[in-house]
């Protein structure tokens, strides 16, 4: 579908909104109207050609008394659905009377098949007809959204020769369709999106990141694709199109099966339509509804490819407490046995769930086949950094880094979605590695890569080519270093978090004696604390081996050598971040970088905590050249003749 096109049909389902719905529903409601209607008209628009067959077989069914006449009906209809109603859309355009108009409406819709019903169900649209009844606008929405310049079908309209007068819209134009009305009605709504559609070049380099690397590793077979935050199911459809074509391009006959979960009522439907509409009834079974976080609705499968654009920047406490509480979480998914921690945390800040999608994933990973899993991920930028060590975003960093599952990260470029402006990165796993991406991670700078478009749709002002999809693809394909692609070991995202901790000192105190924390409190609430003071004793050890650097420090007491530990002052406590790869490790760091300020200062080990982040920013800052001297005088020079020619004038005149 081109832009034309996409414009003309969403300005024009737009203006039945303008035309039939102002002034009988706030300017916030159109979409319980029209979504509904559009996905309707999309679905009579496919029956239109086979309804006789399908009343005369249901007729045939009901005088043998047959039962079960699902699937009798939906090959009459020569479609995963049916509608045994006598009347299409367009013959509803006008009655006699809105009461004979409701009853015929609703006649109608009752005669769709259970998997539409649900559908409608989920748009509550049933719930609309009064209001349009009462206000007589019904009839008006039918005659329009039925108009012949307009074709919501998959197939073309024909003219009389046979040729195209009206291209029809695959699944993922209509799924652009109805994000673009989605998007305006939030907008009108003033609601903030958390879930951004993915623009179709975005969804094909995901595509291409996931399949191309292992082409030649793909045999004749079932696979299975999931996609955990599905939306429309736009990026399912794309990425069952590339295997398809990959296999075939390589002599594999594939079977693909599509599995999803939706948590939006209406995007929900949309996807399920959409599924119906392209006779994949048992696909569309595959969709699950609620919440991929607290309600996971395929918790015991496995998928050999996955791929989403999960919501981010967007709150899953109703989620978190679903599942417990944050404290209270036992999900499997989220709380692991790893790293010597039976309680393991995955767990993320309540106002950002977006990694939780990619853990949930992970879950999922097939790890008996000789292919396993590969996955890739649209985030924000919090992800590569948010969180601290032993937080929970920095754990699944941590969790995924180090059981060497990241491929790589691409930077897309801003402005690349339809509802924001920021910058975006996808992420690309794998727990089959090829040999050598083993041990390290490849980051790609793509955010200089793209073409502008000629009209932006929404925030989306530019695009990536064919042409530069492949370029970023043959970078993952053909691992190896350049200015946009670097690759590093996995420890180099990794670092130990130290907590430094330094004495409390008094004044006034006996610099031989050990205190206790009573006695220690009475000090402080006197007012003795003094940086110039004595550092106070919290313990006396009779023997062992001086570490002053984790706070065990050799002292002569009553002229017999021993080890005390200070009390340590909470207010003097201070963290510092040692990378893994530090040479000579935190000992060599807390020699070089912390002593030489605060010799006193020693560190608590119990404390040390591992972390990861990534930073695109080090590792693909490019500095701005700065002026010269000279350069930035003879600015100075000119502004001040400027200057002086003004005031003269003035004072001139």
């Amino acid at each position: 579908m081109d832009l034309a096109q996409h414009n003309m049909i969403v300005n024009f389902i737009w203006g039945i909104a303008d035309d039939c719905l102002r002034d009988i529903y706030v300017r916030g409601k159109y979409r319980d109207v029209i979504l509904p209607m559009t996905v309707i008209r999309r679905i009579d628009a496919l029956l239109e050609s086979t309804k006789q067959n399908v009343l005369k077989m249901k007729a045939q069914l009901d005088n043998a008394k047959v039962t079960n006449q699902h699937p009798a009906l939906c090959q009459a209809s020569g479609q995963a659905f049916y509608n045994t109603s006598p009347f299409v859309l367009r013959d509803l355009k006008s009655r006699s009377s809105q009461q004979k108009l409701k009853a015929d409406f609703e006649a109608y819709l009752d005669g769709f098949s259970t998997n539409v019903q649900e559908i409608l169900e989920k748009f509550k649209f049933r719930n609309q007809i009064p209001t349009m009844i009462e206000s007589d606008i019904l009839g008006l929405v039918i005659e329009k959204i039925t108009n012949t310049e307009i074709n919501l079908s998959p197939n073309p309209v024909l003219d009389g020769k046979g040729d195209v007068r009206i291209p029809g819209l695959d699944n993922h134009s209509m799924g652009m369709i109805f994000e673009e009305l989605i998007r305006r009605f939030n907008e009108e709504n003033n609601e903030e999106a958390g879930e951004h559609f993915t623009p179709r070049d975005v969804v094909k380099l995901m595509a291409k990141l996931i399949f191309l690397p292992v082409a030649d590793k793909i045999e004749s077979g079932t696979y299975l694709v999931y996609d955990g935050a599905c939306g429309t199911g736009g990026m399912l459809t794309v990425a069952e199109e590339t295997l398809l074509q990959l296999a075939k391009a390589h002599g594999r006959e594939v079977a693909i099966h599509l599995y999803g979960q939706e948590s939006q009522p209406e995007t929900y439907a949309i996807l399920k339509a959409d599924l119906l509409l392209k006779g994949e009834g048992a696909e569309a079974e595959n969709m699950k509804f609620g919440s991929t976080l607290s309600a996971d609705g395929l918790p015991s499968n496995e998928f050999d490819f996955m791929l989403s654009n999960p919501p981010y920047g967007k709150s899953w406490k109703t989620d978190q407490e679903r599942m417990g509480g944050k404290g209270e979480i036992r999900d499997q998914r989220f709380v692991i046995n790893y790293a010597g921690d039976p309680e393991y945390k995955m767990i993320t800040r309540s106002s950002d769930g977006q990694m939780l999608f990619l853990v949930n994933k992970l879950s999922k990973m097939k790890n008996n086949t000789a292919l396993g899993s590969r996955i890739a991920e649209v985030h924000n930028g919090s992800s590569l950094f948010t969180g601290d060590a032993g937080q929970g975003e920095s754990n699944i960093r941590r969790w995924i880094i180090e059981n060497d599952w990241l491929e790589a990260i691409i930077a897309l470029p801003e402005n690349m979605f339809y509802n924001t402006g920021i910058a975006t990165y996808i992420w690309l796993l794998s727990n089959r590695k090829a040999a050598n991406r083993q041990g390290k991670v490849q980051l790609i700078d793509a955010s200089g890569l793209s073409v502008p478009l000629r009209k932006n749709l929404g925030k989306k002002n530019c695009e990536f080519s064919e042409e530069q999809i492949m370029q970023i693809a043959d970078l993952v394909i053909k691992p190896r270093e350049t200015e946009q692609s670097k690759i590093f070991p996995n420890e180099a995202f990794g670092y130990y978090k130290i907590t430094v901790e330094r004495p409390l000192k008094l004044k006034g105190i006996d610099p031989d004696t050990a205190y206790s924390s009573k006695e220690i409190k009475t000090f402080i609430a006197a007012g003795q604390v003094d940086e110039n003071g004595i550092p106070v004793i919290k313990k006396i050890h009779k023997s062992g081996k001086p570490d002053p650097l984790h706070g065990l420090f050799e002292r002569t007491i009553g002229k017999k050598k021993c080890l005390v530990e200070y009390e340590l002052d909470a207010n003097l406590r201070d963290t510092e971040q040692v990378p893994l790869l530090e040479d000579g490790g935190i000992e060599a760091f807390f020699q070089r970088e912390v002593l030489p300020y605060v010799p006193d200062a020693w560190i608590d080990a119990s404390k040390t905590q591992i972390g990861y982040e990534v930073s695109f920013t080090r590792y693909f800052y490019k500095p701005v050249q700065m002026r010269t001297l000279d350069e930035i005088m003879q600015d100075i020079r000119a502004l001040e003749k400027e200057t002086d020619g003004l005031l003269n004038e003035i004072v001139g005149n």
